[in-house]
């Protein structure tokens, strides 16, 4: 059993500074209120996956103001591209900002503002290398079944808040968002499809390899 202490936690948190771009971007988002961007220590490991893999094709669900695609883009390649949908737009707008600021070139990224359960279905089978969720958790096993069928084989999924404010791992909390994330969680847990594994980083995030 694990003997990590808040102290540790919050080190390996802090671990990695965070860009000064991708800051600028979190305190866009938390002014939103709406768009709670990617914790420190997420948006770390989100950058270490993406030089992993070396994708050229990422999908991002839910842009915010842009923090996780900055961490996501310093990890890709430079002629990588970032497709990014998100609802609205005044984030759609923020996080074309925060691009600019970050020094990334304009054809690195696509803003797509739209409903993304509309949107997603345009796209087409196995052609993205990474696909992270971060957006409206009621809709994420929609979401999610679109993201497995986007990737292409090797290709990496990431869910953020996967452990929604330490309520998933507490049974009494039942609330409709806490439940649907833990039952996705045990669901692709047990997905065939995906070699998985849960990261008790920043809000959690679950991450996974598509077979």
């Amino acid at each position: 059993m694990s003997t990590l202490k808040p102290a540790s936690w919050t080190y390996a948190e802090e671990f990695v500074a965070e860009p000064e771009a991708a800051d600028a971007a979190r305190r866009r988002g938390i002014e939103f209120g709406s768009a709670t961007p990617v914790g420190t220590g997420a948006g770390a490991l989100l950058r270490v996956l993406a030089a992993s893999v070396g994708p050229r094709h990422v999908m991002e669900i839910g842009s915010g103001a842009g923090t996780s695609g900055i961490w996501l883009l310093g990890g890709m390649p430079e002629d990588g591209v970032l497709t990014t949908i998100d609802i609205d737009p005044e984030h759609a707008s923020a996080a074309k900002a925060s691009y600019a600021a970050a020094g990334v070139a304009p054809q690195r990224t696509r803003v797509i503002t739209g409903r993304a359960a509309e949107v997603l279905p345009r796209m087409s089978d196995g052609a993205y290398d990474l696909v992270l969720i971060d957006a409206d958790k009621g809709a994420y096993p929609v979401y999610v079944e679109h993201a497995v069928r986007l990737l292409r084989s090797g290709g990496v999924l990431a869910l953020d808040n996967m452990l929604w404010h330490d309520k998933v791992a507490d049974p009494a909390a039942r609330d409709e968002a806490t439940t649907v994330l833990r039952d996705l969680g045990k669901t692709l847990r047990d997905d065939e499809r995906l070699i998985s594994a849960l990261v008790p980083v920043s809000d959690g995030l679950f991450v996974a390899v598509r077979r």
